[in-house]
């Protein structure tokens, strides 16, 4: 399974099945997203969403990291976060959510909108998206 250039290569088990893709852009900056939600209660509860962002503001980690405690409408200061390095790549992880800058001007960000996986399935999430390559 592919979104915008990368394979998502590992779903938690259990994660819902209606899937839908949106492409929105934020403050200079284009996202490539896919959710997946489940039935709950008469509504649907987001089990996963994974975000492909593209744009010159993203130039480093901590830029990314400024821009998504900006667009999440996080305190960077309050926001608790360790350094996360998916191959060579340099980003954060929090307990819901990782992020990661794959190059200057693209970003990933993997979020458990709703915490029902835990840390571990947060990672092995994250670990198993990868640049798109010959024969994905």
């Amino acid at each position: 399974m592919q979104l915008d250039g990368f394979v998502l290569g590992h779903l938690p088990a259990g994660t819902g099945e209606l899937v839908e893709d949106f492409t929105y852009e934020w403050d200079d900056v284009a996202f490539n997203s896919r959710v997946w939600e489940r039935e709950i209660d008469g509504g649907h509860q987001v089990d996963l969403q994974v975000l492909v962002l593209r744009g010159p503001r993203l130039a480093t980690a901590a830029a990314l990291r400024d821009f998504l405690a900006e667009y999440h409408e996080r305190d960077p200061d309050a926001w608790a976060l360790s350094e996360f390095q998916p191959g060579e790549a340099a980003g954060f992880i929090g307990e819901n959510e990782a992020f990661w800058l794959v190059e200057p001007g693209v970003a990933v960000q993997v979020r458990f909108p709703t915490g029902r996986f835990g840390a571990d399935e947060l990672r092995a999430t994250a670990l198993g998206v990868r640049p798109a390559g010959p024969g994905d």
